[in-house]
């Protein structure tokens, strides 16, 4: 009897030990990082996000912790994304804009991160309002035609800037801000398309009428230029201008393509006295 309670008391203890053993082994694969609390205090990270890192050099795999002390908290090493809720922005050109957007973070201080959030799903809960606030405020400085071209890539480097200052806070580094829609609401974008329309119009109307301005003095230009190089042919040789105006004449009148009107003249005529000779 007593050596059955003694065989009884060493599978307690076996059992107890195993338990205590298993308890006290963790294991962290490479995608996660992971906080030992202690008291509710941090007091290790395990595989901690390191820049360039060699995959399986960053402390990965089986370790030990106090049972029923230690506290592991486990947190995601690899980019995790936030969505923001669909708001309305109203732009510089008074245009009420539906935007929707997303940004991608990764944990780059653990512990600050258990510290100030606790989890990632309550730093996605924090980070929410930072970026609908940084967002209202970048793109409330701009047009909605400049969302329209590559001015849109440096307004996503400012809100992922700003939102990225107020992440560090959180133990986050903010990877990339991207918007996936930026509309104007219904039957609004219709009414902007004409109004730029409008507008294009009248621009080019102003710059046909500036160059139809500038023509006219070049045409003007040309003009005196030509009636002074006459004047100044015919006072230097007024026989050889005769001449010349009267070839420029006769080719026009007699040419083929002037038309099929017949003229007729007497040998006499003054107008074809330069068929005469001297």
């Amino acid at each position: 009897m007593n050596v059955l309670r003694e065989y009884k008391a060493a599978i307690g203890a076996l059992v107890v030990v195993l338990v205590a053993l298993l308890a006290s082994v963790i294991i962290v694969p490479e995608s996660e990082q992971a906080v030992v609390i202690r008291f509710g205090d941090p007091i290790k990270v395990i595989n901690g996000y390191k820049d360039n890192a060699d995959f399986g050099q960053t402390g990965a795999g089986m370790l030990l912790r106090i049972p029923f002390v230690d506290r592991v908290e486990r947190i995601d090493k690899r980019l995790l994304s936030v969505d923001m809720q669909p708001q309305q922005v109203l732009s510089t050109d008074q245009l009420r804009l539906n935007v929707d957007a997303y940004a991608r973070f990764r944990v780059i201080d653990p512990v600050r991160m258990v510290r100030t959030a606790g989890t990632t799903e309550r730093v996605k809960e924090q980070l929410e309002p930072i970026m609908t606030s940084v967002l209202r405020q970048e793109l409330g400085k701009r047009t909605f035609q400049s969302l329209l071209t590559a001015e849109r890539g440096r307004a996503m480097e400012n809100i992922r800037d700003g939102l990225d200052k107020e992440a560090r806070e959180y133990g986050v580094k903010i990877v990339d801000v991207r918007i996936k829609r930026a509309d104007l609401p219904e039957g609004a974008l219709e009414s902007a398309f004409s109004r730029m329309q409008a507008a294009r119009e009248q621009e080019a109307a102003t710059i046909r009428a500036q160059g139809q301005k500038q023509a006219q003095f070049i045409r003007a230009d040309a003009e005196a230029e030509a009636a002074k190089t006459y004047a100044d042919s015919f006072g230097k040789d007024a026989d050889f201008y005769n001449f010349y105006r009267a070839m420029q004449s006769y080719d026009y009148a007699f040419n083929d393509d002037a038309g099929a009107t017949t003229i007729l003249l007497s040998p006499d005529n003054s107008y074809l006295k330069q068929f005469k000779g001297p």
